[in-house]
């Protein structure tokens, strides 16, 4: 009998797993899922925050224990480990014999170094899969080294081929789990050294983590509130639940997938309504796939001060100035009141990502990659590729056409915080 390791990373899901899909109602395979929260996520960042902080902790920790319930419905069950993932992979492969591991594949240096320091210690094929864009990288008309710098290019190219992309059905039967390594470990906050946030009742909506959560907020946001009919004229609200889709959480931890959203916006056209709010929706999910395959093109120079333009900026640094930015302390009550919505819920509006990180490079004039790494530690929505490629953006150091970019955050508010009725409701004690 085969012995196969599936090792979930950012696709914490058991809807659109084409590669699960394979292994469905199979009894000559004994299949282990493993899931590994890696030392790496939870380490100190040089400015004195956690890399990953408690309300995304959270977040994740509730995904995954969600996927395990899920996975013991269907048959099966999650094994869940820390520490490092290399190692205690090749320990669990070995310990069960594996003959192979499946896997998502990641595209930065991090993830790509437990790849490689997994694939020196195991003899045994690793197989990785791509299921984090809509379209895969061998279904683009061009290849990674060719893609358009400009995303209204890529869209261009991209959006005659999007009648292909496939989202799968839920699994509903998987191979038996090996009984030697089922058990009920789970992971707290306490473990990781983080505690317990403190939910604030001004928050946008409840963010709860895991696949079951996503698709009640997929189908609530779709189907029964039909706010996707509204979407592109109240994407920019900064109050409420349903201005935007709040889809980002579970896409980015791939407890929803780009596929699935994709799918669903495609029946509600043909069944309901399509408009230009439906439409926008997909231009943003096209949006996010770009950004995730700029990494592939230009993989750790996302990370770098230059950005992929190799432009370096002036910056002061100012270790006083950035903590009062990332505390909500500026001398802009409208960056003010944003960052303290990141600080006390784990989310921020575009519009209010947008002001604020343009504020901390171009007013401020501090580094756009310590504002990168401080949304890293706090969004409950933090994905690698939208985070940083984002920063770049509003920095002038990655895809936007447009030299020197600058948001007048005064102006802003007074666009979108008429009233000051979002100021209010986060500055106001």
């Amino acid at each position: 009998m085969k012995k196969i390791i599936y090792w979930f990373r950012n696709d914490l899901r058991l809807q659109d797993q084409p590669l699960l899909k394979q292994f469905e109602n199979r009894n000559d395979v004994l299949l282990l899922p493993v899931f590994c929260f890696d030392e790496k996520w939870f380490v100190k960042h040089k400015l004195g925050f956690p890399k990953t902080g408690s309300i995304r902790a959270k977040f994740l920790i509730e995904s995954v224990n969600n996927l395990k319930n899920n996975l013991r419905q269907i048959g099966s069950d999650l094994l869940i480990t820390s520490g490092k993932t290399e190692e205690n992979l090749y320990e669990i492969a070995s310990k069960f014999n594996a003959n192979e591991i499946y896997a998502e594949k990641e595209d930065t240096s991090e993830e790509i170094f437990i790849e490689y320091e997994l694939k020196k210690r195991l003899k045994i094929p690793i197989h990785f899969h791509e299921s984090k864009t809509l379209l895969r990288t061998d279904q683009l008309p061009f290849s990674i080294s060719n893609l358009p710098d400009i995303f209204t290019t890529f869209k261009k190219k991209v959006e005659p081929l999007l009648y292909v992309v496939e989202s799968f059905d839920t699994l509903e039967k998987l191979p038996p789990f090996p009984d030697e390594f089922r058990n009920n470990q789970t992971y707290s906050l306490k473990d990781f050294s983080l505690d317990e946030p403190i939910t604030d009742q001004r928050a946008v909506m409840n963010f709860v983590g895991g696949e079951t959560d996503g698709l009640n907020r997929l189908n609530k946001f779709i189907w029964q509130d039909k706010s996707i009919l509204h979407y592109k004229e109240t994407r920019n609200q900064l109050i409420g639940e349903n201005y935007s889709s709040k889809f980002s959480p579970w896409l980015a931890n791939g407890s929803l997938s780009a596929r699935k959203i994709f799918s669903d916006i495609k029946k509600f056209e043909k069944e309901v309504e399509a408009n230009e709010s439906t439409y926008w929706l997909v231009f943003e999910l096209l949006w996010r796939d770009y950004f995730r395959f700029v990494i592939k093109k230009y993989s750790n120079k996302i990370f770098l001060k230059g950005g992929i333009k190799n432009k370096i900026n002036d910056y002061k640094n100012d270790i006083e100035l950035f903590e009062r930015w990332r505390n909500g302390k500026t001398d802009n009550d409208f960056v003010n009141a944003n960052m303290i919505e990141l600080l006390k819920t784990g989310f921020m509006s575009n519009r209010g990502r947008q002001n604020v990180a343009s504020y901390l490079c171009k007013d401020l004039k501090i580094d756009w990659r310590w504002g990168a790494s401080w949304f890293e530690s706090q969004l409950i929505d933090y994905d690698v590729a939208s985070n940083w490629c984002n920063w770049m953006y509003i920095a002038g150091v990655g895809n936007d056409p447009r030299e020197n970019r600058y948001f007048n955050v005064n102006k802003q508010a007074e666009m979108y915080d008429k009233d000051k009725s979002y100021r209010k409701l986060w500055l106001d004690k």
